[in-house]
């Protein structure tokens, strides 16, 4: 025990403070709790003091004195045990009281003080009065009370229950009996809570027993044949019971004795406070008590003090009071912890403050606090490797980079590897510090180490991208593939197979082993160094990509979910230095999958490498020269199909070159022009590519027949026979005017007038092709002779002959029409004439009307009759209701004036007049047309000029 450190961790607050003079000689019991002291004296009063031991009140309890009190934690009420004055003597004097410290009594009343609210008589006739050696209070639920009063017979009173209501249980328990029949007094209690369990420690001068209160009645254990004396007894914080000896301090658990401490000398008082025990000592070989707080868990004596003797021990505002027989009282309190670590600190305690911080449970920054500075007293004995040891439990809270550069400027490599390796496996190292340890071993070449960092078991516990950065650069290109493949950074092994290795075979193969999504965007970013070297390969790999397998011909929107599969228009940048091995690509994916979702992106790209004037780029053309270089004598073939010649090949590089230029190109044309054909079939009204591109495209490159095709789909009649113009073609102008100025087929007759213009202002002798235009154009009947005349006189090589039958001809028909007009024109002269004279003889003769008969019902007319100047008559019964009109002659009226009535309409309709104009042959005649209806014609009024109707009744008899 002595050999333990000793250390002032604890001070004296308010050193020789004295009790209250009204105190001095009384003091009997006292407890404490909710911030306040209070203290039971002889004569029966209850003194409260504040935190600085200065009576605050006092109040009468008992009449006699008060020998326990115990202050309430959960609520604020106050229990004593005292002598009363009876009004029988065969009643005890002794009574429980419980006071209320929150309900003081009123001012007109005669005590002064807190409500008492309960009193209790603690002996009765089943409870027979014996001293009362120790007593104590455990609050359950409130208001519920368990109140323990141990005598000096060996039984223990116990009262449960609302002490205020006095509903309340009584029992007896009884400790334990000798042979004799003598019996111990109980010293000490003690109450312990397991889960809904209520169990109750009782200690007597020779035994240790535990009660289960839970039962009925309650059962006893015992723990021990040995007891102590009283004030003696404590409870730890953990529930245990510690009891004090002349040899030792034991302590007890439900199911026995436990641990025990060999401190000699008689334990006069003893206590718990924050994980410490408290003791009061008598120190045999001085002659002087000593108080003692142990420091169980670290072993050491936190505070030592030479005392008087103690009558009392309290725990009260975080300090431990004492009261001296003397009247003095002493308060320790414990130092803060940077206090106690200084002190340490002081005298190189390090693994003391250690313990002291974790045992406290000190916040992480502080234990990382005191083992930093262990760290840098070790590291400055140099001790490197306790020193590491202990920065490595730091790591979490001290910044690496403290550690990190201490053991850089010391050259503890070894060192520095094991800090880095913790800070891995707690998940707390950066890039650098991964990329640290690595060139670690890298410098140590320390495989093995480097092995088990890489490829240990389960996830990586520091940055990939690092890790392969710097085993690629140290050479470990082995390591760097292995991090880059079990963290799925494809990329990144892929950049290490094809810049590093070469190993395209190898690329290829892992990149087939992909998801399509990931192998996509891997093809993308290296496919251009795979489609240089590997390209037949790559295509394949591609093909895979983009069509979900390697079989016959599919359907992409039929087999294939949309948007799972790339497209080939996401790989057109890795084809930019070999566009010959992208037409490749494109053309076995158009083969095999017909309807794609990017077939217009797709065609427009085929088209433009079909109509390209040369596919070799240089590199291409370097690919070339190599294959002629290396091929074979026999039947190998260079990569367009043409026989090599071994060493001769050389000497005709320029002809092949040329040869190939020249034929290749036309089969792209064949292709190109198959391609326009293909993707517009006949039955589509526009076409799977873009086809203002591809006239774009077929201009710039000069593909002709692409160029009609596409004209001729858009019905731009008049570009096809401009295409043709343009290469004096004049068999096939006429012919395609054949084919598409036929208006019978939906053709435009108007290309051949424009033909005719052509041949007008050639500038040559083109009779033939002229002779040939007339016929279709005296056919169809599209331009009047004397315009066809004015086109062909700009051409000086024209003769009359060529015009002569076609004039001849037209002179004739036109002489006819002339002569049938005359006719007509003479017969409706006639016509108006005889209109007119009719319209006058009405206006100025008199109309005799004759007709005998009705011209209704054929019945002999008579009185009364209606006449009508179309010169039919009626009965007037015949007519009924209708009078005004000839029912005869009323039909074709109102058909007539409907007629008009349209003709007005018309008249208003521009838009149809216009219409008219354009799609006739000869506008003059709509024009003359119109006006012959009268439906220009308008009045001074603005409306239209309309005649009287003549078929108005002329006279009723």
């Amino acid at each position: 025990m002595y050999q333990w450190r000793k250390f002032q961790f604890f001070e004296e607050k308010v050193p020789g403070t004295s009790v209250a003079e009204e105190l001095k000689e009384k003091v009997v019991c006292c407890s404490s709790g909710r911030g306040r002291m209070v203290v039971g004296s002889e004569d029966g009063m209850v003194h409260v003091l504040d935190r600085g031991l200065k009576l605050n009140y006092s109040f009468q309890a008992h009449s006699g004195s008060v020998q326990f009190i115990q202050q309430l934690k959960q609520r604020n009420i106050l229990v004593t045990i005292g002598e009363d004055e009876t009004s029988s003597p065969q009643l005890s004097a002794m009574c429980l009281k419980v006071f209320d410290l929150d309900k003081m009594q009123s001012e007109g009343s005669s005590t002064s003080g807190p409500t008492c609210i309960q009193i209790l008589r603690i002996f009765t006739n089943q409870f027979p009065e014996a001293k009362i050696t120790s007593f104590l209070v455990f609050e359950e639920a409130p208001p519920i009370l368990m109140i323990s009063i141990g005598l000096e017979t060996g039984y223990i009173y116990c009262i449960k229950g609302d002490v205020a209501r006095e509903r309340i249980v009584r029992t007896k328990l009884e400790v334990e009996e000798s042979s004799n029949g003598s019996r111990f007094p109980v010293t000490g209690l003690g109450f312990r809570v397991e889960g809904p369990a209520l169990q109750l420690f009782v200690v007597t001068t020779t035994s240790v027993s535990l009660f289960d209160m839970h039962h009925q009645p309650p059962r006893r254990h015992v723990l021990d044949q040995i007891g102590c004396g009283s004030n003696s007894v404590s409870m730890s914080d953990n529930q245990e019971l510690v009891i004090g000896r002349n040899e030792a301090v034991y302590f007890y658990e439900v199911d026995g004795r436990g641990p025990c401490w060999a401190f000699e000398g008689d334990k006069l008082f003893l206590g718990w406070f924050r994980g410490y025990l408290l003791s009061v000592i008598a120190d045999q070989r001085t002659s002087r008590n000593v108080f003692n707080i142990y420091d169980l868990k670290n072993r050491l004596i936190a505070y030592s003090l030479p005392v008087g003797e103690v009558t009392h021990m309290l725990c009260e505002w975080g300090n431990i009071i004492l009261l001296t027989r003397d009247h003095k009282v002493l308060c320790i309190g414990e130092k803060d912890m940077e206090s106690k670590l200084d002190m340490l600190f002081k005298k190189n305690l390090y693994t003391v403050a250690i313990n002291l911080v974790q045992s406290q449970q000190a916040d992480a920054a502080a234990t990382a606090e005191v083992l930093r500075k262990y760290a840098d007293h070790l590291y400055s004995k140099q001790d490197y490797d306790e020193a590491m040891a202990q920065y490595i439990r730091t790591i979490g809270q001290l910044e690496p980079s403290y550690v990190i550069q201490k053991f850089l400027d010391a050259q503890r490599i070894y060192n520095l590897t094991s800090y880095l390796e913790k800070l891995h496996e707690k998940g707390l190292a950066s890039k650098d510090h991964t990329t640290l340890l690595l060139n670690c071993y890298t410098k140590l070449k320390d495989v093995a180490k480097l092995d088990e960092f890489i490829k240990g078991e389960g996830e990586h516990r520091f940055d990939v991208e690092t890790a392969v950065k710097v085993c690629r650069g140290a050479g470990y290109h082995e390591h760097a593939m292995y991090v880059a493949k079990k963290a799925g950074k494809h990329e990144w092994y892929l950049k290490i197979l094809l810049e590093d290795l070469g190993s395209y075979d190898e690329a290829l193969e892992y990149i087939s082993s992909l998801e399509t999504i990931q192998a996509a965007i891997t093809v993308k970013e290296y496919g251009k160094i795979l489609v240089e070297h590997k390209s037949d390969q790559t295509i394949a790999i591609l093909m895979k990509l983009c069509t979900g397998d390697g079989g016959s011909a599919t359907n992409v929107s039929d087999n294939l979910i949309p948007g799972k599969l790339p497209s080939p228009i996401d790989f057109i940048n890795i084809f930019l230095d070999h566009p010959l091995y992208l037409m490749i690509f494109l053309e076995k994916y158009t083969s095999k999958v017909k309807d794609s979702p990017s077939h217009v992106e797709i065609h427009n790209t085929l088209l433009e490498l079909y109509l390209s004037d040369d596919l070799c780029a240089p590199s291409f053309s370097r690919s070339i020269v190599q294959s002629m270089d290396t091929s074979g004598v026999g039947s190998s073939r260079n990569i367009f199909g043409l026989p090599s010649r071994g060493n001769r090949g050389k000497d005709m590089i320029g002809k092949v070159h040329e040869h190939v230029d020249t034929d290749e190109r036309a089969e792209r044309l064949k292709k190109g022009l198959a391609l326009l054909k293909s993707a517009w079939p006949s039955h589509e009204d526009h076409p799977r590519y873009d086809v203002d591109l591809a006239v774009v495209l077929s201009e710039m490159h000069q593909f002709k027949e692409g160029r009609l095709f596409l004209y001729e789909k858009m019905k731009l009649y008049k570009e096809v026979i401009s295409c043709y113009m343009q290469d004096s073609d004049y068999e096939g102008l006429i012919a395609c005017c054949k084919r598409l100025g036929d208006s019978s087929r939906g053709g435009d007759p108007s290309l051949w007038a424009d033909v005719l213009k052509y041949f007008g202002d050639l500038g040559e002798d083109c009779s033939k092709e002229v002779k040939e235009v007339l016929v279709y154009i005296e056919r169809d009947d599209i331009l009047p002779p004397i315009i066809v005349l004015q086109i062909l006189a700009k051409n000086p090589y024209l003769t009359l002959s060529v015009v002569k039958d076609y004039v001849a001809r037209k002179l004739e028909q036109e002489s006819k029409h002339i002569e049938e007009d005359r006719k007509a024109i003479e017969k409706y002269q006639e016509e108006t004439a005889a209109m007119r004279r009719e319209v006058q003889e009405l206006r100025t003769n008199a109309r005799i009307f004759q007709l005998s008969k009705c011209t209704a019902c054929t019945f002999t007319l008579d009185l009364p009759a209606v006449h009508f100047m179309c010169m039919h008559s009626f009965h007037q019964r015949c007519l009924g209701d209708n009078e005004k009109e000839c029912p005869v002659c009323a039909p074709q009226n109102r058909t007539l004036l409907e007629m008009k009535r349209n003709l007005e309409q018309n008249a208003k309709d521009h838009d149809r007049f216009f219409q008219l104009v354009r799609n006739s042959n000869d506008g003059f005649s709509v024009i003359a047309n119109y006006f012959g209806r009268g439906i220009l014609n308008k009045t001074k009024n603005g409306t239209p000029n309309m005649s009287r109707s003549s078929t108005g009744p002329s006279n009723v008899f």
